[in-house]
C-alpha cells in the first residue's frame, strides 16, 4: 500500500493551513518548479508543481512524503528527490489523479519507492 505517501512527515515543518502556492520546489540537485495547487487533506496531501521551461512546461505531482523541509520565510520547499527522478515520474494528469484509483496507486508506488513503476501512464 502506498498511502504513507501521501501525508507530510512530522519533521517537514508543514503547519496545517499554509498557503504554499508559489513557494520554489528544491530537489537534492536543483529548483524543479514552483506550487501551483496543493492538498492537505489527511491522506492525500500533495504538491503540484509547474515546472515551466525545465520540463517543457509540464506539471508534477509530488505526494506529501518527498517534502522534507519547508522554509516559509524564503518561500521554499525541500524535497528528497532529484530532478532526474521527478522528470522521470508518471506523467501527471490532473483529471485522472482527481478520480482514478489506480492512476493515484501507481504514482504512489513510484514516489514511494522511488523508482519506476512500469513506465509512464497513457
Amino acid at each position: 500500500m502506498t498511502e504513507h505517501v501521501w501525508g507530510f512527515k512530522s519533521t517537514a515543518g508543514y503547519l496545517v493551513g499554509t498557503d504554499m502556492t508559489g513557494f520554489e520546489v528544491e530537489a537534492t540537485d536543483g529548483t524543479v518548479g514552483k506550487v501551483d495547487r496543493h492538498s492537505d487533506e489527511v491522506g492525500d496531501a500533495y504538491l503540484v508543481v509547474d515546472t515551466g521551461v525545465w520540463i517543457f512546461g509540464k506539471e508534477v505531482l509530488l505526494p506529501a512524503s518527498v517534502v522534507v523541509r519547508i522554509d516559509a520565510a524564503e518561500r521554499k520547499i525541500y524535497v528528497d528527490r532529484t530532478k532526474g527522478q521527478i522528470k522521470d515520474a508518471p506523467e501527471f494528469h490532473r483529471e485522472r489523479h482527481l478520480g482514478d484509483a489506480a492512476y493515484h496507486e501507481n504514482l504512489g508506488a513510484y514516489y514511494g519507492l522511488g523508482l519506476p513503476c512500469g513506465g509512464p501512464l497513457a
